[in-house]
């Protein structure tokens, strides 16, 4: 189920703080079926007020920026779905998990998880390569992103 592109809805999503709360999840790779890397977008934005929002990677290493942005309505999925509003995917807040333990918490689709859609192929190609290129992104995460 998890395959890179792929983009899901948890309604609650487990954070390992603790906190729970709704949360869409970017599939961006998978290791050996065991480990999938993710980025949880955000519509919470961590970024200078004077930096114009345009839709796309912006990577700015001196100033520790690196993120892709996603226009409100613009549709991304090869079903032709939308974030309803602006949304971020950050470059520093990539997260990694065991497929194991995602199966045993969100076990019911429709219940558990939505499964939105999966992103188009030359929307998820630019992610990547937003994310491979850039020295704010965890070097493993960026190893692993070469492939």
């Amino acid at each position: 189920m998890y395959t890179p592109g792929l983009l899901l809805y948890f309604d609650p999503f487990h954070f390992e703080d603790g906190n729970h709360k709704p949360k869409y999840f970017l599939v961006l790779g998978v290791t050996q079926q065991q480990v999938v890397l993710a980025s949880l977008p955000s519509s919470r934005f961590h970024l200078p007020a004077d930096l114009p929002f345009e839709h796309g990677c912006v990577d700015q290493p001196v100033n520790g920026i690196n993120c892709y942005l996603l226009e409100a309505n613009r549709p991304i999925t090869t079903n032709g779905w939308a974030f309803p509003f602006r949304t971020i995917l950050y470059g520093n807040c990539l997260s990694d998990f065991e497929i194991d333990h995602l199966r045993k918490r969100y076990v019911i689709e429709g219940v558990d998880y939505e499964v939105v859609g999966t992103l188009q192929s030359d929307e998820l190609q630019r992610i990547l390569d937003c994310f491979r290129h850039s020295s704010v992104v965890k070097r493993k995460y960026r190893r692993w992103l070469q492939g």
